[in-house]
C-alpha cells in the first residue's frame, strides 16, 4: 500500500546571509539593519533544525543557497569591466543596490514556490509554481535559478510538473507557499487549498495599498490555481485584513499555521465570515469538519504574534499521526507565548512541542516555518524526485563540514564588496552541486 507523506525542503542559508533590511514592512529586517551577522551561525542553526525534523521522523530535504553578490544583476543595470571594479563602482555609488544583489533570503524556501499535491489536482500529478516575488527588488532574481533548482529535483514529468514562475508584473505578485494554507483529513487524501491575499484587486496595479505593502496578489493566486488544475469547489480565495499587514505582518504565516485538518489563526487576521467559508467548503469538499481555533487578542496580541513568530512556528505529523510543533525560540523567552503553547500542548492540539535556535534567520525576519516549503509526495513521487537533497546523517554531517569549511563567522555590509567573498561563495557552491548530485544550476557553471 502507498504510503504519503509531507516532506520539509528547507532552504540552506546563503554565505552572504546580512543584515540590510531590504524588505520594506518586515519589522525584524528593519530593525537589525546594518548589524554584523554569521553566516557560519545561520547555516548552521538552518541544519540542526532539520536535523531535529529528521530525528523525529519527519522527511527532510534541503535546498541550495544561490550565487551571491549576483553580478548578472549588475550588468544587465549597466555596470560594465571587471568582477571587482564592479562591485567596487557599485559599492561606492549604490551600496544599497550591493546588499540587493547579494541578498541570502533564498533561505526562506516558504517563498521559493507554491505546491499542489497530485491528490488535488486534475491530472494527479504534483504541480509547483515557482514564486515570482517580484515585489521585492532583492527576491525578484531569485526565480530563474529556483525553477532550475527544482526541475533538477523534480524532473520526472510522469510525477511532477514544474511551472514557470507567473509573469512578473507587480498586478501579479506571488510570494509563495507563504500565503498557502491546505486542509485536509490526511495528507493523502484531497485537500482544500486556500489562497490567501493581500489586495483584493486581481490585475491592478497599487501594491501600496495599505501602511506596507501587499506582497501577494489574488490574480496570482487565481494563476496558481488554474495552472494547477485545481477545482473550483477544492480552492478557496481569502483576504487578508489590512491591520495585520499593517502590524508587520508581511506573510500570511506570521498569523495562520496549519497541518491537516488542523487550522490555528489569530483572531485579527480575517473577516470573520473567513472561518465560516472555509467549513462549509471544506465540510463539502471532505464530509469532515475542521478544526480551526482562533487566538483571541486578548490571549495574544497580534503585536505579541508578530514580535514571536508564534505563528511562524512548524506544525507536523509525526509517524504515528501524532503532531509537533517546532517553535522559534523567541516564543519560550516571551511569557504569554511560552504560556500560550503550553496551555495547547495540554489541550491536545499537538503532542509535542520543541523550541529551536534560529536567531540569525529570526533577525531578518524568517522563522522556522519561513524556512521550508512543504512538499507532499506518495511513495512513487517520492522515488522519483532527486535522491540528492534528502537529508540524512551522513548529508547531514558532510553539510556541517562544508559550511565550517567555507562560511565566515562575521560579516559586515562593507564585506560585500570584497571580491574573496564572491570567489568563496562560488568555490563553495561548486562543492555543494557535487555534494547534492544537482549538476550545474548557476550562472556561473553554465
Amino acid at each position: 500500500m502507498s504510503h504519503t507523506r509531507e516532506i520539509n525542503f528547507d532552504g540552506i542559508v546563503g554565505p552572504t546571509h546580512h543584515y540590510a533590511g531590504l524588505a520594506w514592512g518586515n519589522l525584524a529586517a528593519q530593525r537589525n539593519r546594518g548589524r554584523r551577522s554569521n553566516p557560519r551561525r545561520a547555516a548552521l542553526q538552518g541544519l540542526d533544525k532539520m536535523r531535529l525534523l529528521m530525528e523525529l521522523g519527519v522527511a527532510q530535504a534541503v535546498l541550495p543557497p544561490h550565487e551571491r553578490p549576483y553580478l548578472p544583476l549588475l550588468r544587465a543595470l549597466g555596470y560594465r569591466g571587471s568582477e571587482g571594479r564592479m562591485l567596487d563602482q557599485v559599492a561606492r555609488e549604490a551600496p544599497e543596490l550591493l546588499a540587493i544583489c547579494s541578498s541570502a533570503a533564498a533561505m526562506w524556501a516558504a517563498n521559493a514556490a507554491t505546491v499542489s499535491p497530485s491528490a488535488d489536482t486534475a491530472d494527479a500529478l504534483v504541480h509547483i509554481t515557482p514564486a515570482n516575488l517580484v515585489g521585492q527588488p532583492h527576491r525578484s532574481i531569485e526565480a530563474p535559478v529556483t525553477t532550475r533548482i527544482l526541475r533538477r529535483i523534480f524532473h520526472d514529468p510522469k510525477h511532477f510538473v514544474v511551472h514557470d514562475p507567473i509573469p512578473a508584473a507587480v498586478g501579479w505578485r506571488d510570494e509563495g507557499a507563504a500565503n498557502h494554507l491546505r486542509l485536509t483529513p490526511q495528507h493523502h487524501q484531497r485537500g482544500l487549498e486556500i489562497f490567501v491575499f493581500d489586495s483584493g484587486e486581481p490585475f491592478l496595479q497599487r501594491p501600496w495599498l495599505h501602511r506596507f505593502p501587499a506582497r501577494q496578489s489574488l490574480g496570482a493566486s487565481l494563476a496558481v490555481r488554474l495552472r494547477h488544475r485545481l477545482a473550483k469547489r477544492a480552492t478557496l480565495a481569502v483576504q487578508r485584513k489590512a491591520q495585520g499587514i499593517d502590524a508587520g505582518a508581511f506573510h500570511n504565516d506570521l498569523v495562520a499555521l496549519g497541518n491537516q485538518d488542523l487550522l490555528l489563526y489569530h483572531a485579527e487576521a480575517y473577516e470573520p465570515p473567513v472561518m465560516r467559508d472555509i467549513a462549509r467548503q471544506y465540510g463539502r469538499l471532505t464530509g469532515a469538519e475542521p478544526r480551526l481555533i482562533a487566538i483571541n487578542p486578548e490571549r495574544l496580541s497580534l503585536a505579541d504574534a508578530i514580535q514571536s513568530y508564534f505563528f511562524n512556528s512548524q506544525l507536523v505529523t509525526l509517524p504515528d499521526g501524532a503532531f509537533a510543533l517546532i517553535a522559534p525560540m523567541e516564543c519560550r523567552a516571551h511569557a504569554a507565548v511560552r504560556g500560550l503553547v503550553e496551555e495547547l500542548t495540554q489541550r491536545g492540539l499537538w503532542r509535542q512541542a520543541h523550541f529551536v535556535e534560529v536567531r540569525q534567520s529570526m533577525r531578518n525576519g524568517g522563522g522556522p516555518a519561513c524556512l521550508r516549503l512543504r512538499v507532499v509526495l506518495d511513495d512513487g513521487e517520492l522515488a522519483a524526485m532527486h535522491q540528492g537533497v534528502r537529508l540524512s546523517e551522513r548529508l547531514y554531517e558532510r553539510l556541517r563540514r562544508w559550511v565550517q569549511h567555507h562560511y565566515r563567522e562575521a560579516l559586515h555590509p562593507a564585506d560585500l564588496a570584497d571580491p574573496q567573498l564572491l570567489r568563496e561563495t562560488r568555490v563553495a557552491l561548486e562543492e555543494l552541486t557535487r555534494i547534492l548530485g544537482l549538476g550545474p544550476v548557476y550562472d556561473f557553471q553554465r
